[in-house]
């Protein structure tokens, strides 16, 4: 029997320590970070995606981010096929990787695979963005509730371009998405996956959210989204749509005050980390520990954890 490699995936909502711990495990393990991340992939879009700056990243390397520019498409199955490369030659030079998974459909479909998903159809596409831009990206959402509400229930009604990837897939296969996912996946292999989740107390997760994003601010991300406004890239690319990328770009456009555009990034903020923390409960395996990953107590629980043989 062969022997299985160690994959170690720490999951959690925003602001729970993911990266903190990350850090702090590989120095005592010797690792080296996967960040699993959707909106971490685009370069230039630093500080509101939360990327670790060099000066803090503990001399421990950090891969899979800023793989494409801000107008690329990138998709699970790209995360999925650019990780695997990145895993084995990880583990080929003997450092245990340790993976910060944040994106919990870029974590399925790294452990689990893709199933066969029906083509893109421009044509219907069209349709429903004509349709997002007529009545908004809330009634698009609505259509997708009574379609599929289970996989509506996982998707924030402002990510209009998810939104409209789920109805193309109901409406093609005539299936709900879960029951696409179940079919023709094709699992990670060769490792030993071990994972740790953070599930700090709901109100002093949002209390960090709410801090956090304010300290986003003084480190400047509103002069970081000026420049890239002016630097030619189009409103409309997907990392503009993110949180609080969306909101500032609107302050800047003079539709909103920057109290005001605070006070709607840490809401959307808060409401995300609840999907996030939905979809990481019906997590197999998961390892949950009650606090942040800066936590000392917690990073101790977290190492006595990977340490102890399993059965």
């Amino acid at each position: 029997m062969s022997v299985l490699a160690p994959l170690v995936v720490i999951l959690g909502p925003t602001a729970s320590g993911k990266s903190s711990l990350a850090i702090w495990l590989a120095q005592q393990l010797n690792g080296e970070v996967l960040v699993c991340d959707s909106t971490q992939v685009y370069r230039h879009f630093d500080i509101g995606t939360a990327k670790v700056p060099l000066a803090e990243q503990g001399g421990i390397a950090h891969h899979l981010v800023d793989l494409v520019e801000p107008d690329e498409l990138f998709t699970a199955g790209e995360y999925r096929r650019q990780a695997l490369l990145v895993l084995a030659e990880v583990t080929e030079r003997g450092k245990l990787p340790i993976l910060t998974a944040g994106t919990g459909l870029y974590l399925r479909a790294l452990l689990e695979g893709l199933a066969d998903a029906p083509e893109r159809s421009e044509d219907l596409r069209a349709r429903l963005r004509t349709k997002a831009q007529l009545h908004g990206s809330d009634y698009l959402h609505r259509a997708l509730v009574r379609l599929d509400p289970e996989n509506a229930a996982r998707i924030g009604p402002r990510d209009t371009q998810k939104v409209i990837r789920a109805i193309e897939m109901r409406i093609l296969t005539g299936k709900p998405v879960r029951e696409i996912h179940r079919a023709g996946r094709s699992s990670l292999e060769g490792y030993d996956v071990q994972k740790i989740g953070l599930l700090p107390s709901r109100p002093a997760l949002y209390a960090r959210i709410d801090a956090r994003t304010v300290a986003m601010l003084s480190d400047g991300w509103l002069d970081e989204v000026r420049k890239l406004s002016s630097s030619g890239i189009p409103g409309h690319v997907k990392p503009f749509q993110f949180i609080g990328y969306a909101e500032l770009l609107a302050h800047l456009a003079g539709r909103s005050t920057l109290e005001a555009a605070l006070e709607k990034i840490q809401q959307a903020t808060r409401q995300f980390a609840k999907r996030q923390l939905t979809w990481f409960r019906k997590e197999p395996s998961v390892q949950w520990l009650t606090g942040f990953g800066d936590d000392p107590e917690i990073a101790a629980a977290a190492v006595a954890f990977l340490r102890t043989p399993r059965a």
